[in-house]
């Protein structure tokens, strides 16, 4: 039994102990063993103690006789301690009295142990050894017979076998043994520090016990993974604090000190882990159940991305007020006042959207041009130039803030009328090329015939990489005179370029583009004299002119006998200084794939990704792990990651790319799942698609496109990525693979069927791929083919199965994928066809407008059981929210009270916000799962 033992502890507060033997509550006979058994001389006896209960005792009286008369007790099993206390109860008679030569007023202790009851009358033998003593116990009160008891308790340590015997031996005492008791010492039950420690026996002098962090508390984020800890004394008194790194959880604030963890009322929140206390929420938000750990905001309230949740909720602006203009000539100056309300904000910017030239309703083009900038303004006031003469433009002021694009809603606008009229010099015509080299282009165009006695001042000239289409990638020129040499080009690559007049009314419109080639090397170029040749020669100059200036096409790095100098040639060594890795954010094939910053003197400090090969590599290793850089080194396009340089002269070698803040595009969309409008997922696919072909146009295959080797910058952009397996497929758990029988690793999901039968990877196999990626953008990350097994994959594509809409998938999109999973690759769309076709859908809006009706197609039998199932299949709420890929608002809708699936059926928009889904596109899941049930439970009369 375990009880509380008040004077063991002392003066110590009180603990807990266990008792192992205490002949004070025996009644009948203890049959302890007598030596020498032959004539026993300790007696058991019945008597009295001192409050006058009965108690069985022992007593021997031979002051005459030096000999040792023992007596041991049963066999008492040790439990789980290691040290146990010994209470001795006994009363001894004073020698003087006795007047006996051989009298003692001592007894010894001894104790003997083993693994089970093995004792007998002859073992062990009764000596010092093998018994162990534990002392010689003296009386501190000697008596006549009036038996006036002496207490002693003594302590055995570091005891190891399953139990044990005690042993006193008498050698002329005249004692009574009046009880023995034999216990262990234990802590009680604690709770200090957030956490929990159950009653603990100590082993050793000191025991380390380990608990647990209490009801609403964890760990706190960073720290070890290890539970609490706190030292319990062999006394059984708990030691100092315990070691615990346990605080109470979001939501919840300590309660009675530091024991407890209680939920934060309605209407207050705590954000974070850790000793403070619950706050009110902020302004425009509440929360109506316990224990929340962020408050939501009110309807038309919001929060940017960027704010913490101990912020007030606000709203975009109101619009600009007070728009002036003032024109000159072909230049006008805007000017405006600040909204009334500007949301609640800080942050608020302001963009300039420019519409009506020349009578139309469309964009100004990229001729106008603004001073600070179109978008970002911070200050009420921009210059706009290069507007053409006699027309009326439209100048809207939008203002913006940061929850601007977490509204949705059109942003508060104010516009003006501006009409021009000065004469502005006519479009330059004539833009050829005069000259060329590797690295320059000599340039020179026909000087514009001017009106009005206006003479031209100089000219611009712009000119950018093919297929570059941000006009902030252009880089500007300006010429006195009507030529001009580019130079520090790129050899073999396409450039597009313009040029346009200036006169004192301002600037004409861009020439048409011209696109003109450097050329590939020096020894590669004809010389042209002035002596007549023979029409032979004049075609053969023909044909090198036509291919000098022929698209730039691809070189693959493994064909140069040396690949060290396929790096050089198409990869910047970077000096190893200029680099400062941050952080590592991932594991590549080769190595580690680190976060870092590059700092090239006299260019502005930027963001990298540094892939790093690890040490012990081979020369293949090393050679495989560059090749992916002389690839890349070969590409220049805005949707192509960009290749900053490499490290090689160094260790460890790196290949250094810009950093895209969203990462992989498959994880980012899981993330942000319904948050995006569907014009924001097509100009998703069209930058890929504008990727892919120039890859295409280069006759690049890539052959494995997939969206998590698509990565998305801050603003959004897609960038085609990982060109090291467009040579070297491998194997990876998360994207598994068939092995055909050519050998290689091929991704089943993402593969052209002629790919995985006969391994022909061309640029119609890419535009499969493709395909599934604009699947998988459209069902935000789902995994393609759902759980379906490789094979049976492989066997749905041969019996002509596709892939479904996903949901609220415009069908026009739907149908460019079915046109990229033709069986006949032939029948596929060109890369080409794939971005003039999203321009059109971007270009007409209503047109992403038509979407399939909700539920599995009769022809489509593959697809029935993978649909996610409706509320009334479902066990639980919490069951439903998992199957719909909801599972994030578990806690919030158990918080809210919505625990059975009859009251969630009832649910509406504003029950949702008020429960903390505020995403447009989750209500639209969640409400559409929920009218599944009501059709289901609705009766016939109601479906008709």
């Amino acid at each position: 039994p375990v009880c509380l033992t008040l004077p063991v502890c002392l003066t110590l507060p009180v603990c807990l102990s266990e008792v192992l033997m205490n002949t004070r509550l025996e009644t009948s006979d203890l049959r302890w063993t007598n030596y020498p058994g032959d004539d026993p001389h300790w007696d058991e006896v019945s008597g009295l103690d001192d409050e006058s209960n009965s108690v069985r005792t022992y007593e021997i009286c031979t002051p005459d006789s030096p000999s040792s008369f023992w007596l041991r007790t049963r066999w008492v099993p040790r439990r789980s301690a290691t040290t146990l206390y010994v209470e001795i109860r006994f009363s001894m008679m004073d020698c003087s009295r006795l007047n006996r030569r051989h009298c003692r007023e001592t007894f010894n202790l001894y104790y003997y142990q083993s693994e089970r009851d093995e004792a007998t009358p002859t073992h062990p033998a009764w000596m010092e050894n093998p018994y162990v003593k534990v002392a010689t116990v003296a009386a501190d009160h000697l008596s006549g017979f009036d038996k006036r008891s002496n207490i002693k308790l003594l302590r055995l340590e570091q005891l190891r076998k399953a139990g044990l015997y005690l042993a006193f031996q008498s050698q002329g005492a005249c004692m009574a043994l009046l009880s023995v008791r034999v216990f262990h010492r234990k802590c009680p039950p604690l709770r200090r520090a957030f956490a929990s420690f159950p009653e603990t026996v100590p082993h050793s002098l000191v025991e380390q016990a380990r608990g647990v962090c209490v009801e609403n508390a964890a760990t706190l984020p960073g720290e070890q993974s290890r539970p609490p800890s706190m030292l319990c004394g062999e006394d059984g008194q708990w030691v100092g604090q315990p070691t615990s790194s346990c605080a109470c959880r979001p939501g919840y604030e300590p309660q009675d000190a530091d024991v407890g963890c209680g939920a934060c009322p309605s209407g207050q929140f705590k954000v974070g882990s850790g000793p403070g206390g619950c706050e009110p929420c902020p302004a425009n938000s509440n929360t109506p159940v316990p224990g929340s750990a962020y408050c939501p905001c009110h309807p038309r309230y919001y929060r940017d991305g960027s704010d913490p949740a101990h912020a007030a909720c606000t709203r975009p602006p109101s619009a600009p007020r007070s728009i002036v203009s003032q024109l000159n000539d072909t230049s006008v100056t805007l000017e405006w006042s600040e909204p009334l309300d500007r949301g609640g904000r800080t942050d608020l910017t302001y963009r300039v959207v420019c519409s009506g030239s020349s009578g139309s309703c469309s964009p100004c083009d990229d001729s106008v041009l603004y001073q600070p900038a179109q978008r970002g303004l911070t200050s009420g006031r921009v210059v706009v130039w290069g507007l053409s003469p006699h027309t009326t433009y439209t100048f809207t002021i939008q203002a913006h803030n940061g929850v601007s694009p977490v509204s949705q809603s059109e942003p508060a606008s104010v516009s003006v009328n501006v009409t021009t009229s000065r004469d502005l010099p006519p479009a330059v015509l004539g833009l050829r090329r005069t000259a060329a080299s590797e690295t320059s282009l000599s340039l020179e165009w026909n000087v514009p015939f001017v009106q009005n006695q206006q003479p031209i001042l100089d000219y611009q000239l712009r000119y950018s990489s093919k297929d570059v289409e941000d006009p902030e990638q252009w880089r500007y020129v300006s010429s006195k005179s009507s030529s001009v040499v580019l130079t520090g080009l790129q050899r073999a690559l396409q450039y597009q370029v313009q040029v346009r007049a200036r006169s004192q009314a301002g600037y004409g419109s861009f020439s048409p583009v011209t696109t003109l080639n450097t050329l590939p090397d020096a020894h590669s170029q004809l010389v042209l004299t002035g002596v007549p040749v023979t029409v032979a020669i004049l075609l053969l100059i023909a044909v090198a002119a036509v291919a000098g200036f022929s698209m730039k096409v691809y070189i693959d790095p493994f064909t140069y006998e040396d690949p060290n100098e396929a790096v050089r040639e198409f990869a910047k060594e970077i000096e190893a200084s200029f680099v400062k890795i941050e952080e590592v954010i991932g594991a590549g094939e080769f190595g580690e794939v680190c976060r870092g910053r590059l700092r090239v003197p006299g260019r502005k400090e930027n963001y990298v990704a540094i892939k790093t090969l690890k040490g012990g590599y081979t020369e293949k290793q090393r050679r495989d792990f560059l090749s992916e850089a002389s690839i890349m080194g070969q590409f220049q396009h805005p949707n192509i990651i960009h290749l900053e340089g490499v490290i090689t002269t160094s260790c460890p070698v790196m290949i250094l790319t810009e950093f895209m803040e969203n990462g992989a595009l498959d994880s980012f969309l899981r993330v942000n799942d319904g948050q995006f409008t569907t014009i924001q997922l097509v100009g998703m696919l069209r930058g890929i698609a504008a990727g892919m072909k120039y890859l295409s146009d280069m006759s690049f295959v890539h052959r494995d496109l997939a969206a998590r080797n698509i990565l998305v910058n801050s603003n959004l952009v897609c960038k085609v990525s990982d060109f090291g397996l467009s040579r070297f497929l491998t194997e990876s758990s998360s994207d598994p693979t068939y092995t055909s029988s050519l050998g290689g690793k091929i991704p089943i999901r993402w593969t052209a069927p002629e790919a995985i039968a006969y391994r022909k990877f061309t640029s119609a196999s890419d535009v499969w791929s493709y395909g599934i990626v604009m699947w998988e953008v459209m069902s935000y990350g789902e995994r393609p083919y759902w759980d379906m097994s490789n094979q049976d994959v492989i066997n749905a594509i041969e019996q002509d199965y596709r892939l479904p809409p996903p949901p609220d998938c415009p069908t026009s999109l739907h149908a460019l994928m079915l046109d990229c999973w033709q069986k006949e690759r032939a029948n596929r769309p060109r890369f080409s066809d794939v971005v003039a076709s999203l321009d059109r859908l971007i270009r007409n809006p209503a047109s992403l407008k038509v979407t399939h009706p909700e539920g599995p197609s009769p022809s489509q039998p593959l697809l029935d059981r993978r649909v996610p199932p409706p509320l009334s299949a479902c066990g639980s709420v919490s069951e439903w929210l998992l199957a719909i890929k909801m599972e994030r608002y578990q806690q919030n809708f158990l918080q809210a009270g919505f625990t059975s699936l009859d009251v969630v059926s009832h649910l509406n928009t504003e029950d949702l916000l008020r429960v903390g889904v505020t995403l447009a596109g989750h209500q639209k899941k969640i409400l559409s799962s929920i009218q599944t049930l009501r059709i289901h439970k609705a009766p016939p009369s109601l479906l008709y």
